[in-house]
């Protein structure tokens, strides 16, 4: 009796302090509920920024960063002390912009002022003058263009196998003249050398030491044709292993793709397995090792007791280590599959590495081994003995109905300038024969044209020009190709798109762009025509890489972040903004950068700020799609003539629907 006593005292005092809690926790309740209403006061409604808008009013409209067609307030910056968002944008928007600069974060001015461009304009200026000897040689060329083939231009049988002796400094690098094919294998016999110090800025920064960390890492990769001077070549396969690890601490095998110098999402293996549904091929992305970190749960006693009594067998397991081992010389076997890449060490599978957007097998022309390895020697059997690509007469179908219509001399709505390398030919041809076959194109209302600049090689810059003058579709850009230089060709489609048609908006994209232009034209149509517009996906208040390969120092931008700016793949501008363009690059005060989807923002933000006219319409969907194909896309990015063909026979169907496949 005593004990229940003590119970019920217990439980009565626990429900008056409940009681007593109550008042309490609903005061600190509303206190939140107002500090947050007083925190978001400032950014009003979120709207669905996938919606379509609806052209009836400026409230309509869905898309965060669309400027606000109704709005007919003075030019520049608001009253800082109103706290009100900075005019021409969109509520949330321009709150951020606001509160961007009300930081210190910079006003809005014009770009085109500021910046020293020395460099560009000299590396623009050499490309020009070795640009017009390139013409000249390609058309004095007499040769077959037919037979586009080999670096050297000379037609050769491709080897079944080859053998590459090692012992060099630096990087290891063989030649795959026709690519690879399924069954293709690739074998490096190396030895990865001792770890060595380097410093990491970022580690002395968070506190972790003096910043000096060991490092012991090679990489594997095999790679593609580089599409102009300045780039990297695509990294089709990119082995990367890191023995002593990396931000994880612990030994890593890191796999993944650059196309175009972007990365892709990186597949890691740590020791963990796959799970059973994650194969390639029916091997396991990655396989299972030991790890320090990792224990295996043992059997207990009476489990181990029951198991031997019913007559459960126990299933051995084998462990291995992790692979690599400095100082430790290995035979690393990469295999082409028909999914994706095996990787194996030893004789033994310890990743798969399924094939990525962009890429076929035939596109691995390049090995190349490189960091802190002695490489023995490499081995590739199983080759292909002919390329696909190599034959200019496998590729162009020089058939009429591929050709382009004559530019009309009535007024059209769409003008599409699409950027291609010169040695695309499959490119140009995918396109040809899939969106460009839209009705919008046929009928004429919408012109497109290919902008290519040329090659170091006079029989591929030959071949372009038989290209050009069959097709009718293809404009010619008289400097060397150069990554740094894709912004001139941008210019060059403002040019053509206000001097040679009379077009009421201009979209640029790539030549591994798909287009859906009928729903393109759809979204066009929906905006006020009266006013500027400026449609893609959109990126806001995004910092320049000061460090690193790709970095842009303070003498090419010196501003703390960039313009509001459209992704490179596929955007559209107005006409208005077009002429703006043309016009002060006749008079040399056009500001040029190394990055197009940049320079093109920084224009639209400069004509926006000079402008006395209406504001520009800044449209965002993320259906432009920057990273690959999402279903119902507007474009997608990263399509190879393949999947152009694939998505063109879906479309055919009534289906917007993305070929994830190579």
């Amino acid at each position: 009796m005593k004990r229940a006593r003590s119970s019920e005292i217990f439980l009565g005092g626990r429900a008056r302090a409940r009681r007593r809690l109550a008042p309490l926790l609903a005061a600190a309740a509303f206190a939140y509920l107002v500090f947050v209403s007083v925190k978001l006061s400032g950014l009003g409604s979120w709207e669905d920024s996938a919606a379509i808008p609806r052209p009836e009013t400026a409230a309509s409209r869905g898309e965060l960063l669309q400027r606000d067609a109704l709005e007919r307030a003075p030019r520049g910056r608001r009253a800082a002390g109103g706290g009100a968002a900075v005019t021409g944008y969109g509520r949330i928007t321009g709150e951020i912009l606001r509160r961007h600069e009300a930081l210190g974060g910079g006003s809005r001015r014009r770009w085109g002022l500021r910046g020293n461009f020395s460099e560009l304009e000299r590396m623009a200026a050499e490309a020009w003058a070795l640009g017009a000897r390139a013409w000249e040689e390609a058309s004095a060329f007499s040769g077959d263009v037919d037979a586009i083939v080999s670096g050297d231009g000379a037609a050769v049988e491709c080897p079944a196998s080859l053998e590459l002796g090692g012992g060099g400094e630096g990087e290891t690098a063989a030649f795959l003249p026709c690519g690879l094919a399924v069954g293709s294998a690739v074998t490096v016999v190396a030895t990865p050398r001792e770890a060595v110090a380097e410093y990491v800025e970022a580690l002395e920064r968070s506190g972790s030491g003096n910043g000096t960390v060991m490092v012991a890492q090679f990489a594997v990769e095999l790679r593609g044709l580089r599409a102009s001077e300045g780039e990297d070549p695509p990294r089709i396969l990119h082995l990367n292993p890191r023995l002593r690890g990396d931000w994880s601490r612990r030994p890593v095998l890191e796999m993944n793709t650059c196309f175009r110098m972007q990365w892709g999402k990186a597949q890691r293996c740590d020791g963990t397995p796959s799970k059973d549904d994650d194969h390639v091929d029916g091997f396991p992305k990655c396989e299972k090792w030991e790890r320090r970190d990792m224990a295996d749960s043992k059997e207990t006693k009476t489990s181990s007791w029951f198991n031997r009594f019913i007559g459960r067998a126990k299933k051995p397991e084998m462990t291995w280590p992790y692979p690599f081992l400095e100082g430790k010389m290995f035979v690393l076997t990469i295999q082409a599959g028909v999914e994706g890449y095996h990787i194996n060490v030893g004789g033994r599978h310890v990743a798969s590495f399924p094939h990525r957007m962009g890429f076929t097998l035939e596109d691995a022309t390049g090995l190349a081994v490189t960091g802190g390895i002695d490489v023995h020697s490499v081995y590739a059997t199983s080759l292909p003995k002919a390329h696909p690509s190599f034959s200019l007469q496998n590729v162009l179908e020089m058939s009429d109905k591929w050709k382009a219509r004559p530019v009309p001399e009535e007024p059209i709505q769409l003008f599409i300038g699409i950027l291609s390398a010169t040695n695309h030919f499959a490119e140009r041809m995918a396109i040809r024969k899939t969106w460009m076959q839209f009705p919008a194109i046929q009928l004429g209302n919408v012109v497109a044209r290919f902008f290519v600049a040329l090659s170091h090689r006079k029989e591929i810059n030959a071949a372009l020009k038989k290209e050009a003058e069959y097709f009718g579709d293809v404009v010619i850009l008289p400097f060397i190709d150069r990554y740094e230089l894709v912004v001139l060709k941008t210019v060059a489609i403002c040019q053509y798109g206000v001097q040679n048609v009379t077009a009421e908006y201009i979209m640029k994209c790539d030549d591994d762009t798909f287009v859906r232009l009928d729903v393109v034209l759809q979204q066009v149509s929906t905006f006020n025509r009266t006013l500027p517009l400026y449609l893609g996906n959109l990126n806001l208040l995004h910092r320049p890489l000061r460090s690193g390969k790709w970095a842009v120092t303070f003498e090419e931008w010196p501003e703390l972040v960039y313009p509001p700016y459209a992704n490179g793949p596929g955007y559209v501008i107005s006409i208005n903004i077009a002429r703006d363009i043309v016009s002060r690059h006749a008079i040399q005060s056009l500001r040029l950068f190394k990055m197009e989807d940049v320079s093109m923002g920084m224009w639209v933000e400069d004509y926006n700020t000079t402008t006395i006219t209406a504001p520009v319409q800044y449209i965002h969907s993320w259906k432009f799609c920057q990273y690959g194909c999402v279903d119902n896309y507007f474009t997608a990015h990263y399509q190879s003539p393949r999947q152009m063909l694939c998505l063109w026979d879906k479309l055919s169907l009534g289906r917007a629907q993305c070929c994830n496949y190579r």
